[in-house]
């Protein structure tokens, strides 16, 4: 669990609905269905035009990465590279497909399986880089949903505060509807405006950050396998993959 994330959202929301009380406003003030239905709706409607459903789907699976991130592996891929490395070295590459069906990772079992094949190491480099930027380019697209639900959010927000002010001017003759209609106008922007700032792009940046260190594991995981594949010392190539590390 990234508790980190779960603190930072919980203090947003505290300092902002905090100020409201402290500046003598009431919380119900801000609770308005109307100009939710605006924001919400409109900012979902931008998203699923802009997106295929299947990445729209992935992109929302991938939220959870937010709270529950993928498991960093650096440190096990060292050990695993140098051990595989000093086998090799002693026995030849060969030995090392006893490894292959121990792997869960399909990405790790085709390197290491082209790798056994004795493939040129500058093919197997070439092979495991094109693989590895499809797929990161394929992580990327689905959070860019997240930044986009940001990009719109905001301006549906400005739209739902327009169409409380066309309310207001329709029922200038009628003071009991003014109110409504200004309340939506200035909730809507600020739903607009804070889910933007507050949730959903900072749910992009994170989903980001946590795809720039999967492809960092997979970028350490071929320098390893071609290390190998050269006859690189273990110490050496445990020495370059360390360098990956922060």
């Amino acid at each position: 669990m990234d508790s980190i994330s779960l603190i930072g959202l919980a203090i947003a929301i505290a300092a902002i609905l905090g100020g409201q009380m402290l500046e003598g406003g009431h919380l119900s003030s801000l609770i308005q269905p109307t100009a939710f239905l605006i924001v919400v709706g409109g900012t979902l409607g931008a998203v699923l035009l802009q997106s295929p459903m299947r990445v729209f789907i992935d992109g929302l699976l991938m939220a959870k990465w937010v709270f529950v991130p993928p498991v960093a592996t650096h440190q096990q891929i060292i050990t695993m590279i140098t051990n595989w490395s000093l086998v090799a070295r002693r026995d030849g590459l060969l030995v090392l497909e006893r490894h292959i069906h121990g792997l869960t990772d399909p990405f790790m079992r085709r390197g290491l399986q082209m790798l056994v094949d004795g493939i040129d190491p500058m093919r197997l480099r070439e092979s495991l880089e094109i693989e590895t930027e499809t797929w990161a380019s394929r992580l990327r697209q689905c959070a860019r949903i997240w930044e986009g639900a940001g990009g719109y959010s905001p301006t549906i927000g400005i739209l739902g505060a327009v169409m409380g002010l066309i309310h207001v001017m329709e029922n200038l003759t009628d003071p009991t509807k003014l109110g409504a209609g200004i309340a939506v106008a200035f909730v809507a922007t600020i739903y607009g405006v804070g889910l933007a700032n507050l949730v959903l792009l900072p749910i992009s940046k994170k989903l980001y950050a946590h795809i720039g260190s999967m492809v960092e594991q997979r970028e350490m995981f071929t320098e390893g396998l071609i290390g190998i594949a050269n006859g690189d010392n273990p110490r050496i190539i445990e020495g370059r993959l360390q360098g990956y590390m922060r």
